[in-house]
């Protein structure tokens, strides 16, 4: 190779370039010190000659030009301004340490009077420094002795308690003591305006008196309670028109930390009043505070407006909930809250500023929540109390009612009898604002803006609340098991029709929770049901016809959300065929169930075994697979197929205690796979799975039978489907394997593997893997796939039985440390030729898959 340049001129020309970018590098880094210097005394700014790039090789660097100064040169000498603040703070900061040290050196010599003429010099001074350094244009320093004077006069309030008054209490004494100095705070202040410190000092030491107060008094929660609420107003007052942002945020912050707790005081009072006199007095407490903090609210920004709003209505609603509920048990106290509630919501005609209104209706809205999960336990003890049913099954009418039959007699339904009420009550206000959604825009306009999807929430929750307190009021009244067996069932039956009106119209949210409900009804009364065989078959056959009904209108061609789909956005229409498809296939799968559940309670009706019934069951799948045919391209065929499939392997699980007749089963559910696989679209999964089922079936039909040579039986069926295959590859050389010889191979070679692993003898596995190995390698030999998979299996399988006493001697006779060793190395030489495997594997695979 030649170097063009020779290799000595390019090193050269290399050094020659690296030194420039160094010499260039200098003189930036000397420019950029020089500006910083400039930077640092923007009164001096001598001219220099403007920088520009130098066109040729780098001049040296020269120090006398301000260009080339010298990199971290001195900067200009501080002004006079810096060096006096400098002297004047460190000098104030000295004469206090000095006070201080004197004062905790000399305070044990000295008697009273020197001791307060110390405090109240050093008080004084302390306090007329800083009108004198605010002249001298000193605030920073003025700062730090007005805070070393407040600190002083904390103590002089100290020493004068311990001096002059030590008879009085110490409470009270701090509540005088606060307040004056809240007082002389504020009004220094006031007279130093350029401080920072004072006025929220002030503010902060306000809160004190009244709770120090209270607290020398002795007085009760409500004392507590409203001088709490006294001391929130008077932050309220500083935040709206004091001086200063800082006074107005710490008035602010004091605001909200001294009236929350003052309201909480109220409202445990009120809660745990046991008279409707004794909640008069909190009731007037929170309404004072929701008071205040409307007032507050008036003029605050439009984010504390709305949460202070949303206090104001929660207060009113407990003051004015309080006073009834107070007379009443406490589960029918939450209808009065709901009521106050729901009248809290008139807050949007009144003049309010939108921020205050916006919170109002908050405070509503948190009422209505608190009130729902108030009556949510009862919904849920009846649901779940119904599972319990399922470990008695037909034992008869219970006793107790509907609370016999959910093993809920126990509880205290007297202290939950209101919550259908306020379930109800909640589900017709959200149905009237579903019905009505365009009055309640416009009412409602002025405060808020909801959004479209609010209308849909609406009506899903009255959907939900109304299924939910019906479902809660058998137990709540205390029905007999008829009665609530009935009216759970009704129930279910109205659920359904309002899903399918809503999904028919494309409303789909309240349609889905609809859905939602009856589904959950029906598992609650069908669980109810099975307490007597007569509710059995009256539920399950109601719930039958409510299913198949609700498949049969959603699944018509004719529905408008159907028609509908297509004006949609693409996203919006994928969302709603979505939510179609599945309400047509959820209600058809139901209707399966119930049909499966009938079918078991016929069964046993009829007094059959529980594998004397498989077949019973069986008709539920072969109704399904008509169905299936029937509903050919459908969006519920296929689950409604799929549901019929476990109900065959509910047959067969049924069936399996007694082998012969688990083999009829499962030959009837070949049929039934055989029938289906006559469609094109079901015969890939449902032709295997019938041929598998019928060779299955007659395996277990010759074990049953005690057949020790199933060869016998075997052969004559394998060498007529080899022949089959055979003319199948010549007129389609494309074929498959598996399809041509796949099924004849396992006829004999699976059943004679099963009988050569039980067989004591030799001849049978000799044989067996003979013929193994000739499948094999003809497999090997002609590349089909079937021959070779199943051959090898069945050669290594065979191996594995004939070897296995032999591996166990050996292994027994070796040191017990010898196996894992051996297993070690072997993951060891894995591991390190773990790449070379991984490419053996690939083509491995990629052989297997050439293969037909």
């Amino acid at each position: 190779m030649e170097h063009v340049p020779p290799p000595a001129e390019e090193l050269a020309l290399l050094d020659h370039e690296l030194a420039r970018l160094d010499a260039r590098r200098s003189q930036l880094l000397v420019r950029r010190a020089w500006l910083v210097s400039v930077l640092a005394q923007p009164a001096v700014r001598p001219a220099v000659p403007p920088f520009t790039a130098p066109s040729g090789p780098p001049a040296p660097v020269r120090s006398s030009v301000p260009f080339a100064a010298p990199f971290g040169s001195p900067a200009a000498p501080a002004g006079p301004r810096s060096a006096q603040n400098v002297l004047l703070t460190l000098g104030g900061l000295l004469l206090a340490i000095a006070a201080i040290a004197f004062t905790l050196v000399s305070w044990g010599q000295m008697g009273i009077g020197g001791r307060s003429a110390v405090l109240t010099a050093v008080t004084v001074a302390a306090l007329c420094a800083p009108a004198v350094l605010l002249r001298r244009g000193l605030p920073s320093t003025a700062e730090s002795l007005a805070a070393l004077a407040s600190v002083l006069m904390v103590l002089d309030a100290y020493a004068l308690h311990g001096v002059a008054v030590p008879e009085a209490g110490g409470p009270g004494f701090a509540a005088v003591a606060s307040a004056v100095l809240a007082v002389l705070w504020g009004a220094y202040g006031l007279l130093l305006g350029r401080l920072r410190l004072p006025l929220p000092l002030a503010v902060v030491t306000a809160q004190l008196p009244l709770l120090l107060w209270a607290w020398s008094a002795g007085a009760g929660a409500t004392v507590f309670g409203w001088a709490l609420l006294a001391t929130a107003a008077l932050d309220c007052a500083i935040a709206v028109w004091g001086k200063g942002v800082a006074v107005r945020v710490t008035a602010c912050v004091c605001c909200w930390a001294t009236g929350l707790p003052g309201l909480l005081v109220g409202l445990g009072q009120s809660v745990s009043a046991d008279s409707v006199s004794g909640a008069v007095a909190p009731g007037l407490l929170l309404l004072a505070g929701a008071a205040v903090a409307v007032a507050g609210a008036w003029r605050a920004p439009a984010g504390l407006a709305v949460a202070a709003g949303a206090v104001a209505g929660l207060s009113g609603v407990a003051a004015v909930g309080g006073v009834p509920g107070a007379g009443v048990a406490w589960g029918w106290s939450v209808p009065l809250y709901l009521l106050c509630g729901v009248v809290l919501l008139a807050a949007v005609r009144v003049p309010l500023p939108r921020p205050i209104g916006k919170g109002l209706l908050w405070a509503s809205s948190a009422v209505t929540a608190g009130s729902v999960l108030a009556a949510v336990p009862p919904v849920g003890l009846s649901l779940a109390g119904t599972v319990s049913q399922a470990a008695r099954v037909w034992a008869g009418v219970p006793e107790g009612g509907v609370r016999g039959a959910s093993g809920t007699e126990a509880m205290a339904w007297s202290a939950m009898a209101s919550a259908p009420v306020v379930l109800l009550a909640v589900a017709a206000l959200s149905g009237a604002a579903y019905r009505s959604w365009a009055s309640w825009l416009r009412v409602a306009g002025p405060v808020v803006a909801p959004r479209t999807a609010w209308r849909g929430a609406a009506g899903a929750d009255a959907v939900a609340l109304g299924w939910a307190g019906f479902t809660a009021l058998p137990a709540v009244l205390g029905l007999s098991y008829a009665a609530a067996v009935s009216v759970q069932a009704v129930l279910v039956v109205g659920v359904f029709a309002v899903a399918v009106r809503e999904l028919r119209r494309g409303s789909n949210g309240v349609g889905q929770t609809a859905l939602v409900c009856g589904l959950l009804g029906a598992v609650s009364v069908g669980m109810l049901s099975l307490a007597t065989e007569t509710a059995t078959y009256a539920v399950f056959t109601v719930l039958l016809v409510v299913f198949g009904a609700a498949a049969v209108v959603l699944g018509g061609a004719g529905v408008p959300a159907a028609r509908a789909l297509p004006r949609l956005p693409a996203a919006q229409a994928a969302r709603a065929a979505g939510v179609l498809r599945m309400a047509q296939a959820v209600p058809a799968c139901g209707a399966v169930v119930c049909g499966m559940v009938l079918a078991r309670a016929v069964g046993a009706s009829w007094g059959l075994a529980g594998y004397r019934a498989a077949p019973v069951m069986l008709v539920v799948t072969l109704v399904t697979v008509l169905l299936g045919a029937r509903l050919r391209g459908r969006p519920s065929a296929l689950p409604v197929e799929l549901t019929g499939a476990v109900a065959g392997v509910v047959a067969v699980g049924m069936a399996v205690p007694d082998r012969p007749f688990l083999a009829l089963v499962l030959s009837l559910c070949g049929v039934l796979a055989a029938g289906t696989a006559v469609r094109a679209e079901r015969r890939p999964v449902a032709g295997y799975l019938a041929t598998a089922l019928f060779v299955l079936a007659a395996w277990l039909r010759l074990s049953a039978s005690g057949v020790s040579a199933p060869e016998a039986y075997t052969l004559p069926v394998t060498v007529p489907a080899l022949a089959v295959g055979v003319l199948r590859r010549h007129r389609d050389p494309e074929a498959s394997s598996w399809t041509a010889y796949g099924a004849g191979l396992a006829a004999t070679l699976l059943p004679s593997l099963f009988a050569a692993w039980a067989d004591p003898y030799w001849v049978r596995p000799l044989l067996l893997g003979a013929a193994a190995l000739v499948i094999t390698l003809a497999g090997a030999r002609l590349r089909l796939q079937a021959l070779l998979l199943l051959g090898g299996a069945v050669l290594a399988l065979d191996a594995v039985h004939e070897l296995a006493p032999y591996v166990v001697q050996v292994v027994g006779a070796l040191p017990r440390w010898l196996p894992p060793a051996f297993a070690g190395v072997l993951l060891l030489v894995v591991g390190a030729t773990y790449e070379q495997r991984l490419r053996d594997a690939r083509r491995l695979k990629d052989t297997l898959g050439r293969m037909r």
